[in-house]
């Protein structure tokens, strides 16, 4: 449960005539982790395999499913299975349906590029005729002189031109534009004038006729081709309704055909047998060795190697059901290696309450719940889900804490609170409580010690596991030197000052005397593994005041729950309601909004704040004192059928 799943390594040997039948066998048990195989300059008789007779028409076969489903807008993530089909009658559909299907979306996405590039020329040529629409000329009397020079494009404001000349300025268009038409002698003149005012010029457009006319006539195909183009996009998402379900189950049918045709590229083979080396889950290895036996007739040679390095095995977790989704917060940080501790099951407990003990709100936690209940019908994908799950968790702990604060969207509930008020005076009343921030603050920093003290234990007992000899004695005696420097300041301080619901060790100078011996035996258990390691510790007094955010970040949301309560109802409504008028009408409901909105955007800053702390405590306070990580992930050979079935 504390640690990852239990592996076995596996060579496995066959003649090369056996490699289809074992590499389906392995492929249907979906347990084998396959480490693929890299020739040595040194090794001669090893090569990599090749890939068997029928991948290249899988592959090809798999390309055309993919572009069909690309063009549908079909995601096989997204598709909710309906009813498994049978293997054997997809092949045969490949086979006879598959090509129509192919040639009718081909023609499709082929007519429908054709009209979205037509109807990007219209709009492209719309565009370049909008300036001259603000100009009273048709675009024939632009081009054709051999006397005049024609001046058109856009400019920052009307300039005087000094010679002779026909000019137009519309301020209509963005941009502005201007047409000037002289003499050939003076255009130099003119343009450098024009230039000097900003001047860009844009080319007349090559057709006839009044631009605005020019223009209307092509925003109209435009807008036809909209429309050719929308009754094709209904065919195409008819042939997703009708076809989706087959589509789907080919792609993972062909996806299987190409991964097991491709597998002997990760063997290492001689002329006459293949070799393959692998991890398999050690619950799950004897199944699988029997099964290879009866599909070889015993025509294969399997051995169990020794586990070498702890970083080339691959880590699956091994969790309770509950626990499964927080492994997602794992692997963002690292995934375990398979000699350490796995935390997940510590954080999948501790994660929620820190989350509750920071929001804290029966109003907030069931918007949450709600929320995380809502979206799990609309998110497929395995990770946000898991998220999703994570937050339903962290949700009903803030339910729990929001009985136990006695707090609902900033008001007290009809109860006292049933540990301590986190209520505040805001508005001339605390909610018939001021906050009790001395003992919630003493709560935190002990929670604070509490959780680290776990993480020096954990990372005592890592040591033992991930190192050998002196080195993992040293390591364990710096784990526990930690410790010592820790507690030893903690007796020190107690020992002078009283601490809150705490005994009071104040006068006995056995407790200064255990704290001064604890702090020097442990400066001494750091300083004997890394001398350069006593610099960072005053990270011991940071990371245990840093669990002080537990309660800082709380009472910041509680603060912006009554400060909203307070200004939309006790300033907007509450005085409206003593008597009705058109504008407290408006008054009360300009405080409902505020009340809306207010509460909407502290549930997203509880939401944020509440994860981010409570994630941050874990990666940075709790996991720096054991965790390691770096662990390579399991990924067994085979896939889980969703759509077909043998």
């Amino acid at each position: 449960m504390l640690r990852p799943e239990r592996m076995r390594r596996l060579l496995i040997a066959a003649p090369k005539g056996e490699i289809d039948a074992i590499i389906r066998e392995l492929y249907r048990h979906n347990v084998y982790h396959i480490e693929d195989f890299v020739p040595e300059s040194s090794s001669e008789a090893l090569s990599i395999g090749h890939p068997l007779p029928e991948a290249s028409d899988a592959a090809s076969a798999l390309i055309k499913v993919r572009a069909i489903e690309n063009a549908c807008g079909i995601d096989p993530e997204n598709v909710d299975v309906k009813t498994k089909l049978p293997a054997s009658k997809v092949r045969e559909m490949i086979r006879t349906d598959l090509p129509v299907i192919q040639k009718e979306a081909e023609d499709l996405v082929g007519s429908r590029s054709r009209l979205e590039a037509r109807q990007k020329e219209h709009e492209q040529r719309a565009r370049e005729l909008e300036p001259f629409a603000a100009v009273p000329l048709d675009l024939e009397f632009y081009r054709g002189y051999t006397r005049f020079t024609v001046f058109t494009g856009h400019i920052t404001h009307d300039v005087e031109i000094d010679v002779p000349n026909e000019k137009y300025f519309s301020d209509k268009v963005v941009g502005n534009m201007i047409v000037v038409v002289v003499q050939n002698e003076h255009r130099e003149q003119v343009e450098r004038t024009l230039l000097d005012a900003g001047f860009q010029a844009i080319p007349v457009p090559e057709e006839t006729g009044a631009p605005a006319d020019r223009m209307k006539a092509h925003l109209e195909e435009a807008r036809g081709i909209e429309g050719e183009i929308s009754a094709i996009n209904g065919k195409i998402a008819g042939i997703r309704e009708r076809h989706a379900d087959f589509l789907v189950a080919c792609d993972e049918l062909l996806t299987a055909d190409v991964e097991r045709a491709e597998a002997p590229l990760r063997f290492a083979t001689t002329e006459e047998t293949f070799i393959t080396e692998g991890w398999v889950p050690e619950d799950r290895a004897d199944r699988i060795l029997d099964a290879l036996e009866k599909a070889t007739n015993g025509k294969i040679y399997i051995e169990e190697l020794e586990i070498e390095e702890d970083t080339s095995v691959p880590v699956e977790y091994e969790n309770p059901s509950f626990a499964s989704p927080t492994q997602m917060l794992m692997d963002i940080y690292a995934r375990p290696r398979y000699s350490e501790i796995d935390p997940t099951l510590m954080v999948a407990i501790v994660f929620p309450i820190f989350f509750g003990m920071i929001l804290g709100d029966v109003g907030y936690g069931a918007v949450l719940l709600a929320l995380s209940l809502g979206l799990r019908k609309f998110l497929k994908g395995e990770g946000g889900r898991n998220l999703l799950k994570v937050l339903s968790y962290a949700s009903i702990s803030s339910i729990v804490f929001g009985v136990l604060y006695s707090e609902f969207l900033g008001f007290s509930l009809p109860w006292e609170p049933l540990v301590f008020s986190r209520h505040l005076n805001i508005g001339g009343h605390a909610g018939g409580h001021g906050p009790q921030v001395v003992e919630l603050m003493v709560i935190a920093i002990w929670i604070g010690i509490l959780h680290i003290t776990l993480g020096r234990i954990l990372g005592i007992l890592n040591a033992r596991r991930l190192y050998h000899g002196r080195h993992a004695t040293k390591a364990v005696i710096s784990h526990a030197g930690w410790l010592g420097v820790m507690w030893g300041i903690l007796l020190i301080i107690w020992s002078f000052f009283p601490i809150p619901m705490m005994l009071d060790l104040t006068g006995f100078p056995v407790a200064i005397a255990v704290g001064v011996v604890l702090l020097v035996a442990g400066v001494i258990g750091i300083a004997q593994e890394n001398a350069l390691e006593i610099v960072e510790l005053p990270t011991i007094v940071s990371h245990v005041l840093s669990y002080a955010r537990l309660v800082a970040v709380g009472l910041s949301s509680v603060a912006i729950a009554m400060v909203v309560n307070y200004i939309s109802i006790g300033m907007m409504i509450e005085p409206q309601l003593e008597a009705i008028t058109p504008v407290g009408v408006i008054l009360i409901i300009v405080g409902i909004l505020v009340f809306l909105m207010g509460h909407v955007l502290n549930t997203a800053l509880g939401l944020l704040g509440g994860g981010l702390h409570s994630i941050r405590l874990h990666y940075v306070e709790f996991f720096t004192k054991f965790y390691k990580g770096g662990g390579k992930k399991y990924n067994p050979f085979g896939m889980i059928s969703k759509f077909t079935e043998e």
